[in-house]
Order: C-alpha cells, then structure tokens, then sequence
C-alpha cells in the first residue's frame, strides 16, 4: 500500500513537474514572440492601464498572437508588469519581451514640428492643426486671445516665434509649442539687443524683429544677411524709403496672386514700404536666430540697393545710377535663360 501510495505520489509530481515545465515553455514563447509589423508604429498605454489590460490591446490591435498563458505571465515574469503610461515607437525588429521593457522605462517617443524662417503665422496654425499626438487647442482661438494666454503683449502674432524645430511627446498642446517659441525668441533677441551695435536707427527690440522679418524674406543666403541688414539700415538712417517687395506682399495679403504689379507699389497699406517712410508696423514673417543677428549687427557699408543677380544672390549698389545697371543686368539673365 505504501509502495502504491509512493508511486502515485512519484506520479503526480512528474506530472505537475511537466505540467509546469510545458507552461514555462510556453509563457517563454508567448513573451519571445516578435511584434506583428510590417513598419513601425505608435503605441499608446494608457494612465491605469494594467499589465492584462495592455496584453489585451496589444492582442486586439493583432501586434500579438494571443495564447492562454497570457493570463499567467505576470507570475513567470513579474519584472515586465510595471508598465508606465505614455506613448512609445515599437518596430518590426521588436519582440513583446522588447515592448514591454520599452513601456517600463517611460521614455515615450519624441514628435517633432519644424517651423521654417520666414513662414507666417497663419502657416504655424496649420502645421500645428495636422500635427500628431498634440493636444490642439488654439484652432478656435484668435490670434488676441492666444497673446492673451501667452502673455504676450502684442495682439498680432507675426514674427513673435522663433523658427526651428521643436520635439514634443503625446499630451503636449499647440499653446505649450508656442510658449516654447515665444520664450526662446525673447532669449535669442534679448541676447542680441544687449550686444547691438551703437548708433543703430532701431528703438526698441520690437524693431529689430521686424527688420530682421524683412532680411529673412530678402535672402536666404547665409552670408548675404548682414550686407542686406547694413542696405535697410543705411536707408533708414538716411531717411530713404525701404521699398521692400515682400513687405508690399504681406500688405496686400489674399490679393496677392503671386506677382507685383506697378500698380501694387502705388497702393498705401501699412506695410508697403515704397509709399511709407520706416518700418512697418509689425513683423511680416518668423525670423531665425541669423537674421536677428544681423539685424541689430549689420555690415558697416555704403550699401543702398540690391537686386536679384539671378544666380541665387544679390547684387549690391551704392547709388542709383550703379543699381539700375544691375537691374538691366538681371533682366538680361532672366531673358536668357528662358
């Protein structure tokens, strides 16, 4: 009886003992199988998911395939449950192992939003709108009521952000990209009004803004900028209009269809600067940290025109009669090279 006793006893523990060992071979196979993907994806884990809850979206969302060890994982691998909210890129490389190590750290994915120099407000809006995983709350918002909750002083918006690119991880609002912005704008051009040059024909750092929006326009060529800055600040000292193409653009708005006729010089807004003497009233574009630069620390030049060269610069005049043979040199480039 004893020995029959023994012998079951014997038996049922190699039975568990297999029992046991089958599980822990599947738990492993379950927790080693690779992500479903093709490419990669975003994953989302919710504040007060719980481990099951995540092993469930990851099933329905067919990243894995399901099994019934999934219910026991948690006690084979107790070190992968403390799962952090946040949203996280997984790849086809991955395996669920991988994952959930991955949602463990907290270290959620970073978006990404480039603003370029010399775009407008109103191209901000919508870069911001179609941006993934931000929190948009500014699309019913006038550009008064964002000032107001930035704290902004300025009513219109224009040149009030930096241009660059900004990372940002899921939760975070259109108005935290902007404070974001607008803080580093203040840095960028508080920095360079406290190292200007003397002399210069700006008042306030508002000005400098607005006449480093005008050189962002002008040239995109890097090592143009202060040349360009030391023409408008030349006029400016000598009492001479600007006449600044993209500032007639910015004034004329939606009726600009994409040229500039003579009568649109002719036309008064606040903005066209071959019928108003100084800068106009605000900025007309995002400007980079190099165009505020040169700005308040233009070239020391006699400078007081340019024009297009037609081979990506500007050619500079120091008077009227010198520019217009640039100007009739232009016109020749662009006739031959249609």
């Amino acid at each position: 009886m004893i020995k029959k006793i023994t012998f079951l006893f014997v038996l049922a523990a190699a039975v568990a003992a297999g029992a046991f060992f089958y599980v822990t071979k599947q738990v492993e196979l379950f927790v080693q199988q690779p992500l479903q993907l093709s490419e990669q994806q975003i994953f989302t884990v919710k504040a007060g998911t719980s481990f099951q809850r995540v092993l469930a979206q990851l099933t329905e969302e067919k990243l894995i395939v399901s099994n019934d060890v999934a219910r026991v994982v948690r006690h084979f691998h107790p070190e992968l449950t403390q799962l952090k909210a946040g949203t996280y890129l997984i790849t086809p490389q991955m395996n669920l192992t991988q994952a959930l190590e991955l949602f463990k750290t907290g270290k959620e994915h970073q978006f990404s939003l480039t603003f370029v120099e010399g775009s407008r407000f109103s191209e901000w809006r919508t870069i911001l709108q179609s941006a993934p995983y931000l929190e948009h709350k500014i699309k019913d918002m006038s550009e008064a009521d964002i000032a107001e909750e930035l704290g902004l002083t300025h009513e219109k918006l224009e040149g009030l952000f930096l241009a660059e690119t900004f990372h940002y991880t899921f939760g975070t609002s259109d108005l935290d990209i902007l404070k974001r912005s607008a803080d580093k704008l203040k840095s960028v051009l508080d920095s360079a009004w406290q190292s200007r040059q003397k002399n210069l024909p700006l008042k306030t750092p508002y000005e400098a803004l607005i006449l480093a929006s005008i050189i962002e326009k002008e040239t995109a060529v890097e090592s143009e900028r202060e040349r360009v800055a030391s023409v408008f600040v030349n006029r400016l000292n000598k009492r001479m209009r600007l006449q600044t193409d993209p500032t007639v653009i910015y004034g004329m708005g939606d009726k600009y269809k994409g040229n500039i006729r003579k009568k649109d010089l002719r036309t008064a807004t606040p903005y066209n600067t071959y019928v108003i003497f100084g800068l106009p009233p605000t900025p007309i574009a995002m400007a980079g940290e190099a165009s505020i630069q040169a700005a308040l620390n233009p070239e020391d030049s006699n400078y007081y025109y340019f024009v297009a060269s037609g081979k990506g610069g500007h050619v500079f005049s120091k008077s009227l009669a010198e520019h217009n043979r640039a100007v009739r040199a232009y016109l020749r480039q662009l006739r031959s090279n249609k």
